[in-house]
């Protein structure tokens, strides 16, 4: 016999009876999964860069930063009056 659980996650195109019990249940489950993504997704925070810690990692000038800005290619975040950049912006420049 299948649970409520296992029909969702076969995409099962079926009706059913379901028991309250069985209901809460899967909704308790349902929710136990999403706080552990939401968990999961506080453990990754993001990491910013400062304008020095860029240009050597990219081989770029500042005046290159400043441009693609403008540009829209790599943005800048201001953090506490501060520019940075985030990390994974980055990353995704150097992977192409």
């Amino acid at each position: 016999m299948l649970n409520l659980t296992e029909l969702s996650n076969q995409g099962a195109n079926v009706v059913i009876t379901v028991s309250v019990e069985d209901l809460r249940m899967f909704l308790n489950e349902v929710a136990d999964r999403l706080s552990v993504a939401e968990q999961q997704g506080k453990e990754h925070t993001e990491v910013y860069l400062t304008v020095a810690e860029v240009t050597e990692r990219l081989g770029v000038d500042r005046s290159s930063l400043w441009r693609w800005d403008r540009n829209g290619y790599l943005k800048k975040v201001r953090v506490g009056g501060k520019v940075r950049y985030k990390l994974s912006d980055v990353q995704k420049l150097m992977e192409g």
